[in-house]
């Protein structure tokens, strides 16, 4: 039966149908030739159920409020800033294209977003610097994807809605892990700016410097406002959403006024196109997960792997990456996250590992797996947005994939990396 299942979803998704398809025809396959007794109007109610949470309606506001930066004067602020204060260092701009984008990121919650507002004004200036343009789209793309792990993060709400964890804990216990990331990235940069002798930038004045900073400080009110509402405890991760929806629309419309009435009907015709693709796949999901819950799947699946591990929490951990990082390789994060997680939750239980911890190393793997060939969504994000074929866009990746996996072993063998902060704002 796991078989059939596995064909004809392989099957849909090579014939190009969207990710929902195979999702629902798997979940319709199991119920009717394994599961006859259940009725099908079950599925309906699973679906209803999966997008109920009420962390989910985070979702669209953060995808606004990205929107409405990207659009607006938001990510030229923040570039600025870290160009002026890092640019004179040797490798400092890349350096500066990697920090930029992770404080995008911790703006705005999307990598897709984070792509093509820094991608957009940082790819001539490290072209025109002497860089080549491989190296230079895989730091946009792989510097981008720190977005899903420097809250707010949009893939940490769906792991934390499917698992069953605090989506506030997720949020605080990925800032470490994100600033390590950035960390090693800086260092990558450096070393390739030696390398290949590559000129630095003039240093700016500090009167340069002062003006960049004020002109960012309002921009950076945003991570305040998210991870310091959170930590704080005056604010759920949807209502720190909704904050920051009104202060990018303060920012961006009211002070900055880059934003008018009409550019708003476009901003919130494309939130809710973005909306509805995240809320059809985890509805999709729940349906999916609901079958093969009911058909005794991953007890199936999960059972010989947990015999491999035994009660090795770092085995099982490193088993959970591996699986993650396979399938983000093919498939939409999201989608993985969906599918995955409730396979592996009989896993986790028995090695007796923190939720919280698994979360950060999910995410990050969907980090990898959005930048990692052959369907990594930003590197096709990566092609629209500034033309250049797909072999161009995937060479420059290893160095950073590497990084990346470093970072994750990292995580599996000191997860104080990830906990501490969640210990220190939660009491643990």
């Amino acid at each position: 039966m796991i078989a059939i299942v596995i064909t004809v979803m392989v099957v849909l998704l090579l014939l190009g149908f969207p990710l929902k398809v195979p999702l629902l025809a798997g979940a319709l396959t199991l119920l009717f030739l394994e599961l006859p007794f259940l009725d099908a109007s079950s599925l309906v109610r699973q679906m209803i159920s999966g997008i109920t949470p009420v962390v989910l309606s985070a979702v669209p506001l953060f995808i606004l409020a990205a929107d409405l930066m990207t659009r607006g004067r938001t990510s030229r602020s923040l570039l600025d800033l870290v160009s002026a204060t890092l640019g004179h260092l040797r490798g400092g701009l890349p350096i500066t294209a990697a920090v930029s984008c992770a404080l995008f990121g911790a703006v705005s919650g999307s990598t897709q977003a984070t792509v093509v507002a820094m991608g957009t004004p940082l790819r001539p200036r490290l072209l025109q610097a002497g860089y080549r343009d491989s190296f230079t789209l895989a730091l946009i793309v792989n510097a981008s994807d720190v977005a899903l792990l420097i809250p707010p993060s949009i893939g940490m709400i769906v792991y934390g809605v499917v698992a069953g964890v605090s989506v506030g804990e997720l949020f605080i216990a990925g800032i470490l892990p994100g600033v390590m990331v950035v960390a090693l990235f800086s260092v990558w940069c450096y070393i390739y700016s030696r390398w290949h002798r590559i000129p630095t930038e003039p240093r700016a004045p500090w009167s340069e410097r002062l003006l960049a900073l004020r002109k960012a400080l309002l921009p950076l009110g945003f991570p305040v406002i998210v991870v310091g509402g959170i930590y704080a405890g005056l604010f759920t991760p949807t209502e720190a959403a909704a904050m920051a929806v009104l202060y990018a629309a303060i920012l961006e419309l009211g002070i900055y006024r880059t934003l008018g009435l009409r550019d708003l009907l476009e901003v919130a015709r494309s939130t809710g196109v973005v909306t509805a693709v995240v809320f059809i796949l985890v509805a999709s999901g729940q349906a999916f997960a609901y079958t093969i819950s009911f058909a005794q799947i991953p007890q199936e699946l999960i059972a010989p792997l947990v015999g491999a591990v035994g009660h090795n929490p770092e085995l099982a951990l490193l088993a959970i990456a591996v699986i993650y990082f396979i399938g983000c390789m093919f498939l939409d994060p999201v989608v993985v996250i969906l599918i995955v997680t409730p396979l592996l939750a009989p896993l986790v239980t028995a090695t007796g590992l923190d939720p919280v911890l698994v979360g950060v190393v999910v995410v990050l793997q969907a980090a990898i797996g959005s930048a990692t060939p052959p369907f990594g969504c930003d590197l096709f994000t990566a092609m629209a947005v500034f033309r250049r074929p797909y072999t161009e866009v995937i060479r420059g990746t290893p160095p950073f994939i590497m990084i990346l996996l470093l970072a994750t072993l990292l995580l599996i063998y000191f997860p104080s990396i990830a906990l501490l902060l969640r210990d220190l704002a939660f009491g643990y």
